[in-house]
């Protein structure tokens, strides 16, 4: 029965205090610093060595409680109950989508389960820094992979059985875990679901600018869409030269275009829907209710969150897409 384990509080830092207590004692459960079985410092004692509260102890200790980590013996004081893990979610950049994603794969994972997050934002040192000082430190890893060449050496690195690479099929081989999206033939096929709206138009115009990570092969499959159906089109990637006309229709794999188009609406009064048209990639919480409603091709990203927290959880190999659909709302 361990008593011994360190820790400090920072009394500066604007995490609370009780919540610094929780996830110390989380952190040297998932470090093996203290197992099962082990006893925690008492109340009297954490609050004369770290000058807390009781009340600051006591909320700490009953949050563990809640969750199972720690039980209690009268008399005889706290000790831990139960295993804590700890994944790694590494995702490329904080968007709404993201976060989506990021709730559902937190909220489907036991308490015992502790996620820690980090943003690589398309930087490969960056992504290297954060595998490579990760290894061994995790119970399994999500990784958001992109399109660089030393991404395969870095997640090569990380055992098979405990990675899985997320959102898109890329630098993967035949033994990767994986859960994915499709930006090709899912993409054509809500176009194809699209087709009459569409026709509305004189021309569609792609703006997949050139600041995206967005994978290219939309642009690729946009093109073979309006040549099979005869749509008078074109691709911009300069983002200043957007200028929207009368009577044609857009589809733009960033927000930012989303903003410039809703404002030159404004200006110029046109009515999203009836004399213009908008196709936006990536469904967010709030695009059913900008406007009168932003039309989207996207996949779930609430359930790509729910499989990989399935991955977590259940010690099988996975290997699956998730569907890409369309959602038409007014602005189309």
């Amino acid at each position: 029965m361990k008593t011994d384990f360190s820790f400090s509080i920072q009394h500066d830092n604007e995490v609370p205090k009780y919540q610094q207590l929780v996830n110390t004692i989380n952190d040297s459960i998932a470090n093996n610093l203290i197992a099962i079985g082990d006893a925690l410092p008492s109340v009297n004692n954490i609050c004369k060595e770290h000058k807390l509260s009781r009340d600051t102890v006591f909320k700490a200790y009953s949050i563990l409680k809640e969750q199972g980590i720690v039980d209690s013996i009268p008399t005889k004081g706290y000790y831990v109950a139960s295993p804590i893990r700890k994944v790694l979610l590494v995702l490329d950049t904080f968007k709404a989508y993201k976060e989506v994603l990021y709730h559902s794969f937190v909220h489907n994972l036991p308490k015992n389960i502790i996620t820690d997050v980090q943003f690589h934002h398309y930087n490969i040192e960056n992504f290297k820094t954060i595998l490579n000082n990760s290894k061994g430190k995790y119970y399994k890893y999500v990784v958001m992979n992109f399109d660089h060449k030393e991404v395969p050496k870095t997640v090569a690195e990380i055992e098979n059985d405990k990675l899985l690479l997320i959102d898109w099929d890329i630098h993967s081989n035949g033994v990767n875990n994986f859960v994915y999206q499709d930006f090709g033939k899912a993409f054509y096929k809500g176009l194809v679901d699209a087709v009459d709206l569409l026709k509305k138009y004189k021309a569609v115009q792609f703006i997949y600018p050139t600041f995206t990570n967005h994978p290219i092969e939309t642009v690729k499959y946009f093109s073979k869409f309006c040549k099979k159906e005869n749509i008078n089109h074109s691709v911009l990637t300069n983002p200043t030269e957007f200028e929207i006309k009368e009577n044609h229709a857009y589809i733009s794999v960033s927000d930012r275009i989303l903003g410039a188009f809703l404002e030159q609406c404004r200006t110029r009064k046109f009515e999203p829907g009836v004399d213009i048209g908008f196709l936006s990639y990536n469904e967010t919480p709030m695009k059913k209710f900008i406007y009168k409603g932003i039309s989207v091709i996207s996949t779930d990203f609430k359930e790509l969150g729910t499989k990989a927290a399935e991955f977590i959880t259940n010690d099988t190999s996975m290997q699956c897409y998730i569907p890409t659909k369309l959602i038409i709302r007014e602005s189309l």
